[in-house]
């Protein structure tokens, strides 16, 4: 009924448009015999008829398209979309009738075309405005304070856990950005056959479900994507750039590479090394050697904390605990480690 309808109004704005444009054709001193006026009129009528017919279906096209977005999508509707489609309608209304202004002096047709005008826009603007749906309105207002608060996580940081102690505990603050496909990923390595690549999938989803229930942030999901980029960590830049957040993450290639793109990083191994205890050159301790080193004669140890202590000569010593003194340490995202001799008096 309503396609009927708009196509019966089309054709009948086709109508008068013909007929306004043969009258204004008429008016310009052209001779035309009075029996070939009426012919004209059916004529140019017709035409014009026929084609604003053609255009009114494709209009109901792109309209019942519209519509059936909506429905799809009026279940899940919050405040701030809701806002957001009132200011696109009212914009797109305002940019119409600026447009209008000329166009409304035009005798008969000028009024209809107006109209025309001003649904297309509001259209247009309510469009528009639904492609920011993700954005709140502080988002808006506020872009740059809360862009500064807002924290990107990547998938190794998710499934690793200890950002759910952190948060908790008050280090880091704002909202929790978790990207639709790094939630993918998860989804897919929860699934996988492998049971070690399964149990690690289905602890990071543990650990989304925790920051949600208990921690003090907001987790939300962001449907940016680059379809484009197949890579997840390259996806991760290009979502940090756009977002204008800091990335957190535990991969220390990641970590250098967004540094030089001008990312700020945030680094849970820089946190954990950072509240080490921290070993000085000639301190002595006690090291059980559980293993050979990459060099020859190295023992390797640990301790508590799981930091690798490297035993110079060590491998003679293998299962066993002796004493050694620091010699020297070197730290990086990726871990400490701690270089040791044997303090054993021949």
């Amino acid at each position: 009924m309503l396609n009927r309808i708009i196509k019966i109004s089309f054709s009948i704005l086709g109508a008068i448009t013909g007929f306004t444009i043969l009258h204004t054709i008429l008016s310009m001193n052209i001779k035309i015999g009075e029996n070939l006026r009426v012919p004209l009129v059916i004529l140019f009528s017709s035409v014009f008829c026929a084609i604003f017919y053609f255009m009114a279906a494709k209009i109901i096209e792109v309209l019942t398209g519209f519509i059936d977005k909506i429905e799809k999508g009026i279940q899940n509707v919050t405040m701030s979309e809701l806002v957001l489609g009132a200011a696109g309608l009212i914009l797109g209304l305002i940019v119409a009738n600026l447009v209008s202004i000329p166009i409304i002096k035009i005798q008969i047709i000028g009024l209809p075309f107006a109209v025309i005008i001003n649904i297309l826009f509001g259209l247009m603007g309510v469009i528009l405005s639904q492609r920011k749906k993700n954005e709140s309105i502080a988002d808006i207002f506020k872009e740059q304070s809360s862009a500064r608060n807002k924290k990107l996580v990547d998938t190794c940081t998710i499934i690793d856990g200890r950002i759910l102690d952190i948060f908790n505990a008050g280090f880091l603050e704002g909202d929790i950005v978790i990207p639709a496909y790094v939630l993918e990923e998860l989804r897919h390595i929860a699934d996988s056959p492998d049971g070690l690549r399964r149990a690690r999938g289905r602890r990071g989803l543990d650990i989304l479900n925790l920051l949600q229930k208990e921690g003090n942030n907001i987790v939300r999901i962001d449907e940016t994507d680059f379809p484009d980029i197949q890579e997840v960590d390259e996806k991760l830049l290009k979502t940090a750039q756009k977002l204008k957040c800091k990335l957190v993450t535990i991969d220390y290639n990641l970590t250098k590479v967004a540094a030089l793109k001008g990312i700020q990083v945030l680094n849970i191994n820089d946190l954990a090394n950072a509240v080490k205890p921290v070993a000085l050159p000639g301190e002595e301790m006690n090291i059980l050697v559980v293993k050979d080193g990459k060099e020859n004669g190295q023992g390797v140890g640990f301790l508590e904390d799981g930091t690798m202590i490297v035993v110079d000569g060590g491998k003679k010593y293998l299962g066993q605990t002796i004493p050694v003194m620091v010699t020297s340490v070197l730290q990086t995202s990726a871990g400490r480690m701690v270089f040791v001799k044997p303090n054993i008096s021949d």
